[in-house]
């Protein structure tokens, strides 16, 4: 019994032994898996700067000879120099259109670069809701006044006074009014504004242009995506309103989300669909 009893302990010992070396070798793959994690995140945190660095660079570099363009155009259309024929008139118009939608671009990549970089500055304050909606809607007013697109702002019930940066608030508005316009060739854009529970505020931008297909919601605030349409192709931007809206909403407390109306009626056809072949229940007294 003696000697069973020590081979047993024997070969449970060198069970142990075994053991031990496997999670030694655990071990060490563990803390190299983790080196090799650090190293990747060092890398990916390197290449994230350089990329900050670069955008924020390029877009000051791209602003001032923008700022010159704008103002030279804006010049030769005031006739300081001399009048300009109607077609000539065209051309820088068009000049003076071109540089604005760069100008936007380069802002939308420096607001970018400073959101990665974490130099966003929220300063938050006192503002009534209605005076932000009329100057938004006094900003719009020239952009829809040679379009057949109304532009409705509808009054918020009641007065409805907001704590927060109110500068990045009109920003995210703008970006979802202004893709709502660039994607209505005719109809309507309407915006509003609702007082939640718990003194939180929902806005909403609605329009009747061309919808999104549902399957391309999920993409629409992703950085630098423009969805691959034949309106879209026509229309020039830089693929960032909707993403940093989010990012911005996100740092002031609130979320942004997209519904397409293809979708909500497909929810609705699938509904109407499941109570017409729901079966008849029958019940007896």
């Amino acid at each position: 019994m003696t000697t069973e009893l020590q081979a047993q302990l024997a070969a449970q010992e060198a069970e142990i032994v075994a053991l031990r070396q496997e999670l030694d070798e655990t071990n060490k793959g563990v803390v190299a898996l983790y080196a090799e994690l650090d190293d990747k995140a060092a890398d990916l945190r390197q290449a994230t700067e350089l990329k900050s660095r670069f955008l924020s660079y390029m877009s000051h570099e791209f602003r001032t000879p923008l700022t010159s363009i704008s103002s030279i155009t804006g010049i030769l259309m005031s006739r300081l120099d001399g009048p300009l024929t109607s077609e000539q008139l065209k051309q820088v118009e068009f000049i003076r259109t071109s540089a604005r939608e760069l100008t936007d671009m380069v802002g939308d990549l420096l607001d970018l670069a400073k959101v990665e970089a974490g130099r966003v500055t929220i300063s938050p304050e006192w503002f009534d809701l209605v005076d932000m909606l009329s100057a938004l809607r006094g900003m719009f007013k020239p952009i829809v006044a040679s379009t057949s697109i109304s532009l409705l702002f509808d009054e918020p019930q009641g007065e409805i006074k907001l704590f927060t940066d109110d500068k990045k608030l009109s920003q995210i508005l703008r970006n979802f009014i202004s893709n709502a316009l660039k994607f209505t060739p005719e109809g309507e854009v309407r915006v509003t504004a609702v007082l939640l529970p718990g003194d939180r505020v929902e806005f909403a931008v609605t329009d009747t242009g061309i919808g999104i297909a549902p399957e391309h919601v999920p993409n629409l605030f992703a950085d630098f995506v423009q969805l691959d349409v034949r309106l879209q192709k026509r229309l020039r931007g830089s693929g960032l309103g909707l993403s940093l809206s989010r990012k911005f909403a996100e740092l002031l407390g609130g979320e942004v989300h997209a519904e397409s109306l293809q979708q909500l009626v497909l929810d609705a056809k699938a509904r109407v669909e499941g109570e017409r072949h729901r079966p008849l229940t029958r019940s007896s007294s």
